[in-house]
């Protein structure tokens, strides 16, 4: 082959490479947050909204969403790798970082103490926590309601193994609720909401004076620690939502009925009893997590003391 055609060629090939070089660089850059959420929440509100990728689409990055029946279960997905974020209430983190799991604190929700509570039904002669005693109350093993429960046995005078707990997951447990096959069930919204609306329900406790009830947002420590940029457009992007669900809860009770299964005027209520402005953990807030923790070792129910600074990041004080 001439010189000049073996020149051309090579010039050729080298000019129709250089699209391709350049696109690798940019390629890299396309990177995903895996969010898990609950039916319910901020999260399911953000990811409806579609602002979050709005945000991150000039960061190159974009979002997967996983949707999960509890906190539990979302912290578990966490801990084996299958997503790098998610919101659960205080109970959860926990117990999953009592199991190994590499979590972190990213942030809270302001105390929300009427999100959560001990529902009989209502003929139901209990009138008290105290006549709970000898008595089977249903909730999620784990749960924010896991501490609520112990904390108004606590209260009443009695002990945790005063009454017998039957873990169930919420759909469960409003089924053995109503066919009477617990005494009790202690549940948070919007799934007491509905419990009170639909089967008149009784609230025989709820958490006001006894727990904070705090939503946590949490994230896989490998992920905070590499992702600082797109993980404070994640948090603004909450903290956006949460001033929209605040001014506008019939609007937001009105885009969450159908994912969640409830009627919009019921969710209503529940999102009103919520508190909104998502932001650092503080020194406060640190301790009263600490406090969980201790008790929950104190009953045998985690297997080892834990240190709650240890997975809070930038404690504030």
């Amino acid at each position: 082959m001439p010189i000049t055609r073996r020149f051309f060629n090579a010039a050729l090939a080298a000019a129709l490479a250089l699209p391709l070089l350049n696109a690798v660089p940019a390629l890299a850059q396309n990177k995903t947050i895996r969010i898990g959420y609950q039916k319910y929440g901020t999260l399911v509100l953000l990811k409806g909204r579609g602002t979050l990728e709005e945000k991150l689409k000039p960061l190159g990055w974009s979002v997967e969403w996983t949707e999960f029946p509890g906190g539990p279960q979302l912290l578990e997905a966490l801990n084996v790798g299958a997503i790098d974020f998610g919101s659960t209430g205080e109970a959860p983190p926990i117990f999953a970082q009592a199991a190994g799991a590499p979590l972190v604190y990213v942030a809270h929700e302001p105390p929300a103490p009427r999100g959560e509570a001990i529902l009989v039904p209502k003929d139901s002669p209990i009138q008290s926590v105290a006549e709970l005693k000898g008595k089977k109350v249903a909730l999620n093993k784990g749960s924010n309601v896991h501490y609520l429960l112990v904390k108004a046995l606590e209260e009443a005078k009695l002990s945790y193994p005063d009454v017998e707990t039957v873990f169930l997951p919420p759909a469960d447990g409003r089924a053995a609720f109503e066919q009477g096959s617990v005494d009790a069930w202690a549940i948070w919204d919007p799934f007491q909401a509905a419990g009170e609306v639909a089967i008149e329900a009784r609230t025989l406790r709820n958490g006001e004076g006894i727990v904070s009830n705090h939503q946590f947002y949490l994230g896989a420590k490998s992920f905070v620690d590499a992702n600082k940029e797109p993980l404070d457009a994640l948090i603004a992007a909450i903290g956006e939502v949460d001033e929209w669900t605040k001014a506008n809860p019939a609007e937001a009770a009105a885009t969450l009925a159908p994912s969640v299964g409830i009627p919009a005027d019921v969710l209503k209520v529940a999102l009103e009893r919520q508190s909104y402005g998502v932001k650092p953990l503080s020194a406060e807030v640190v301790e009263e997590q600490q406090k969980i923790a201790d008790t929950f070792f104190d009953l045998k129910l985690i297997p080892a003391k834990l240190s709650i600074k240890e997975v809070v990041p930038g404690v504030s004080q």
